[in-house]
């Protein structure tokens, strides 16, 4: 799925874009079965929804195993593949949120990194509304993070940066419905808010070769989406049987659970922020 040349350039910079997923008719019927449900349920998808939603949605389920996806994703970290994680990424039409500049890292215990983030695009991401942004090279080490809690910050603890980044240095990561982007867990990266009059919808997936291990907390869960698991390190997390499972609603409330207590470890906050 990648060249030679783009494996080299993401191994030198910590990012690939733009790889082309989805058609921009699959992105349009994406959107529209994420806005049924949040139609269906009142409102905008709460926080805790929002994260491993591919544990509740049968379509996400099959998105996070997309051909595509899985084989650009085997070029970077090999044959044997975890999903560890999805996140659905939405800034309303005018909405403040932002992401500080972060490493995704930092709270996330896993024992090495050797992890992959493939955002997919369901609406345009753009400068103007909010699209991430990039370091490149910033990927090769750990740094320290300082947490703010800022209401307006999308991420679990407001986390962000403990050194200064110049913003001459960013790289705007400008998509098209159905295109995708892939950035290493230490590259810098955050976004700004949403001064558009459309929502920005992103997808995040984690992906995570089956070696790793959960280093700070409890027993983790992944879905196994390509090859073998010969370590044993994760539970394995099962497709969800139809939309809302009532065994899948109860599964993922354990397991979000369970990771929130690694997220959020250190601090008295507790539960994903709306």
């Amino acid at each position: 799925m990648l060249s030679p040349d783009a494996i080299a350039a993401y191994r030198r910079t910590g990012y690939h874009f733009p790889l082309d997923i989805l058609t921009a008719e699959e992105a349009a019927a994406a959107r529209a079965r994420l806005e049924a449900t949040e139609a269906a349920q009142g409102g905008p998808l709460k926080a805790a929804m929002r994260h491993k939603p591919h544990l509740l949605f049968p379509w996400l389920d099959e998105l996070i195993r997309h051909p595509r996806i899985l084989d650009a994703v085997s070029d970077l970290l090999g044959p044997d593949l975890f999903c560890w994680s999805t996140t659905f990424f939405i800034k309303e039409a005018g909405d403040r949120g932002f992401v500080s500049w972060h490493q995704d890292a930092t709270y996330w215990g896993l024992s090495a990194p050797d992890v992959t983030t493939l955002w997919l695009a369901l609406t345009p991401a753009s400068r103007v509304n909010g699209c991430m942004k990039f370091v490149a090279g910033t990927h090769r080490a750990q740094v320290g993070h300082q947490d703010t809690f800022h209401p307006d910050n999308l991420l679990t603890r407001g986390q962000e940066l403990a050194v200064t980044v110049d913003e001459r240095d960013a790289v705007l990561v400008e998509l098209a419905p159905g295109q995708a982007s892939l950035h290493h867990v230490l590259l810098f990266h955050g976004s700004e808010p949403n001064r558009s009059d459309d929502r920005r919808i992103g997808l995040a997936i984690r992906y995570i070769p089956t070696a790793l291990r959960q280093v700070a907390g409890a027993r983790d869960s992944a879905t196994l989406v390509r090859g073998q698991d010969r370590f044993g390190h994760f539970e394995h997390e099962p497709a969800p049987r139809a939309e809302l499972d009532p065994d899948a609603l109860a599964l993922h409330a354990a397991i979000t659970a369970r990771q929130q207590a690694v997220l959020y470890r250190g601090t008295d906050k507790a539960g994903f922020r709306d």
